[in-house]
């Protein structure tokens, strides 16, 4: 992995995101809005906006079906296949010790990529016939909240100075 590598990633990802953006853009942007302006979700995303329109609205959804769906799936088919590499690489490892020290450090981080593809792919692949505005807004918290919110917590419990300083602080709290 190159700085060069590196950098085409970033740019690429910056530049797919914004034109992605930028046609569902446009396209809301012709839509008539004849209810009322209050969103009912945790932000102003797109399908709850989209609920607010007296316009047709079935070729905005399958522009974020059919965006969405690469956006989500191709990323996670890199993560699965890498994890398959990876635990490919740790079955590998003679002792075990060392295997379960490189899965415990897999683990944690698989469960949260789980949790954030898990969300994006229920909220925008998933048709959201069955789902409740409440169950979206969860997902929805789930991706944009929760994930960035536990992924310190998971990595910095790694530190070993850090997980002596959260069982003192426990056991502190409860004797």
């Amino acid at each position: 992995m190159t700085n060069r590598f590196c950098v085409k990633l970033v740019t690429t990802c910056w530049l797919l995101g914004h034109f992605i953006s930028f046609i569902v853009t446009i396209a809301i942007s012709r839509l008539n809005f004849c209810r009322s302006n209050i969103i009912d979700h945790v932000f102003c995303d797109i399908v709850p906006l989209l609920d607010l329109s007296c316009s047709d609205t079935l070729f905005i959804n399958l522009e974020i079906y059919v965006f969405g769906t690469p956006t989500v799936m191709i990323p996670t088919t890199i993560i699965v296949m890498s994890y398959t590499y990876i635990v490919m690489s740790v079955l590998r490892i003679p002792s075990s010790t060392g295997r379960q020290k490189a899965f415990s450090t897999c683990s944690s981080h698989l469960i949260v990529v789980s949790i954030f593809y898990w969300a994006l792919f229920s909220v925008y692949i998933l048709p959201s016939r069955g789902q409740t505005g409440v169950v979206n807004k969860i997902l929805s918290l789930l991706y944009t909240a929760f994930t960035p919110l536990i992924n310190p917590i998971i990595y910095s419990l790694r530190n070993k100075d850090i997980k002596e300083a959260v069982q003192k602080a426990f056991h502190k709290h409860i004797m």
